[in-house]
């Protein structure tokens, strides 16, 4: 029996994908975009502001609530720091993965790999907690620019009207700060595993068509590696 049920996947390669692409997307589906579903059909359901209650009646009252002019101003300052930080996290990941995946010996690459994920060890709350403290006013930053004798500059930054704040850990520049070392582990990793598989000859190949250093970059190593960057987004 076991052999003609082996024989009987060996005829048929669809059946034996089926089985092991079956239950994980099985669970994909359930849990995760039925989670999801669920999530967008209580969207359109809105809670009585005497009880608390969610009333599960039909309205969009929660949507036009969302697009009031109130909120656009949120929406679009959040926009726009996921903007910066995606963009600033690729530059920052780009120079290090390059090195990992093309430069760095085993030894070096295991450090480095070790060196990247370390953060991720630790919770997310503790991360953006010791951000809070280091950027508070009596904080390392504060104290070493003290130190700087940049007091005014700090100033300065602090009192600009759309990145200020009362103090570092609560303006703008020390959100952008925080939320750049948070997800920096997420860009490097995969822009590192796509650069590896850039092959060498590539490039060479570029060189000995006469190309230039950075032309071989933009027109060979970025387009290869630009997925990994998507997916560090």
């Amino acid at each position: 029996m076991v052999k003609r049920f082996s024989t009987y996947l060996y005829l048929r390669p669809w059946v034996v994908l089926l089985l092991l692409l079956g239950p994980p997307m099985l669970y994909m589906l359930v849990v995760y975009l039925g989670s999801l579903f669920a999530l967008l059909i209580n969207s359109f359901f809105y809670l009585d502001g005497y009880t608390g209650k969610v009333v599960h009646q039909f309205t969009l009252k929660t949507y036009a609530e969302l697009l009031q002019s109130s909120n656009m101003e949120i929406i679009l300052r959040t926009v726009l720091m996921a903007a910066s930080v995606t963009i600033a996290d690729a530059l920052v990941a780009f120079p290090l993965a390059y090195y990992m995946a093309k430069h760095a010996s085993p030894k070096m690459k295991t450090w480095l790999y070790i060196a990247v994920t370390l953060p991720l060890w630790s919770s997310y709350l503790v991360r953006v907690y010791a951000w809070k403290l280091i950027l508070a006013k009596e904080g390392i930053i504060s104290w070493f620019v003290n130190l700087l004798g940049l007091d005014g500059v700090l100033a300065w930054l602090l009192h600009l009207p759309a990145i200020g704040g009362s103090s570092l850990s609560l303006s703008a520049i020390g959100m952008f700060i925080v939320f750049t070392y948070i997800w920096l582990p997420y860009m490097i990793l995969p822009i590192q595993t796509a650069l590896e598989r850039v092959p060498r000859s590539f490039m060479e190949a570029s060189g000995d068509l006469g190309a230039k250093p950075a032309s071989t970059f933009r027109f060979v190593t970025l387009p290869l590696a630009f997925p990994g960057v998507v997916a560090g987004s």
